[in-house]
């Protein structure tokens, strides 16, 4: 039986990529799930991407700014999935205050709530590897320094520090989980502050040209979002997690020349590089890689699904869902 099985378990933007992705493993594995979501679609959020599941789920559309709704929906919950927050780096530098409320107020409404209605849940945060700011080294692993070169990356890594003060002053149980590229069904394709993944899939898949910054040998991994729910559900209940920050990460690394030419495998389309637009170039980490070994070790989690493998099937689900994804 799913330790999830019966468990009351809230899933903070799970109307989402990821998050609605979660709320269908947790459901799947017999969950009581209840769904908050502010639905700003620029920020991902789309009722559709629950749509096989709405009868199975509780849905709260609610702002986690607003403190006072939090405390009763987190009340009896006993997992909270904390997935909800603002992820573009350039809209974080033309509004860092917007970023602020959205990744810093709503994190400290959420563990404030918690600690008096739900102080018995254990918290899994959706963080980003972009807390480290530009590799001093490969593959990064969590001793590595942390200087976010973005607002997003600050906002994030304080968040980061309210799950782990309140692990650590209130046994609030938490887990940080530092995300990399995250690709798969249900992505905001259409929104290109969802990061350049969706970008890609997006053009390619309406067979318009690309521009890539740069010379495209960039090298970055990519998860699966299987993978990433996969994560998420074993931290949750694995007690050796509690009060750590851990990666995740991809089977390898790969271009962007590459990713490319593995989209240009199943669409048609051209690319070119162009030079990166002076206020990209400020915010770009480069290389990125990075060391989930120590996840590894404390759950036995490996990402399982491959670069082509995970494209493919992506693709495969737009094409099935291109009159709402693809319009």
């Amino acid at each position: 039986m799913s330790p999830f099985a019966g468990r009351k378990c809230l899933v903070t933007g799970g109307l989402g990529f990821i998050g609605s992705n979660l709320a269908h493993a947790l459901v799947q594995a017999g969950a009581d799930v209840t769904i908050v979501d502010a639905l700003i679609r620029t920020h991902g959020g789309d009722p559709y991407n629950i749509a096989d599941i709405a009868e199975a789920v509780h849905v709260n559309l609610s702002d986690l700014r607003d403190e006072a709704t939090l405390r009763h929906l987190v009340r009896g919950q006993q997992f909270v999935f904390h997935l909800a927050g603002q992820v573009s780096h350039g809209d974080s530098m033309r509004d860092p205050e917007l970023d602020l409320g959205t990744n810093c107020v709503s994190t400290i409404n959420l563990v404030e709530a918690c600690r008096h209605e739900a102080k018995d849940a254990v918290l899994v945060y959706a963080s980003t590897r972009q807390v480290y700011g530009i590799a001093k080294r490969l593959p990064v692993d969590e001793d590595h320094p942390t200087v976010p070169i973005d607002v997003n990356g600050i906002n994030k890594l304080a968040a980061e520090y309210y799950h782990l003060l309140y692990h650590r002053t209130y046994d609030l149980r938490s887990v940080v989980l530092r995300l990399t590229n995250t690709y798969g069904p249900r992505q905001q394709i259409r929104n290109t502050a969802q990061g350049f993944i969706g970008v890609f899939l997006y053009r390619a898949l309406k067979g318009l040209p690309i521009d890539v910054f740069g010379t495209g040998e960039q090298r970055r991994d990519f998860h699966h979002v299987d993978d990433v729910v996969d994560a998420m559900m074993q931290a949750a209940v694995t007690e050796a997690c509690h009060g750590r920050v851990l990666n995740l990460g991809g089977t390898r690394p790969w271009s962007l020349n590459e990713v490319l030419g593995i989209l240009q495998q199943h669409c048609r389309f051209e690319f070119r590089h162009v030079p990166f637009p002076a206020d990209r170039k400020l915010i770009d980490i480069g290389d990125y890689v990075g060391d989930w070994s120590r996840f590894h070790e404390l759950t036995g989690w490996r990402p399982r699904t491959t670069l082509p493998e995970g494209l493919a099937q992506t693709i495969a689900f737009f094409r099935q869902h291109a009159e709402h994804y693809l319009r």
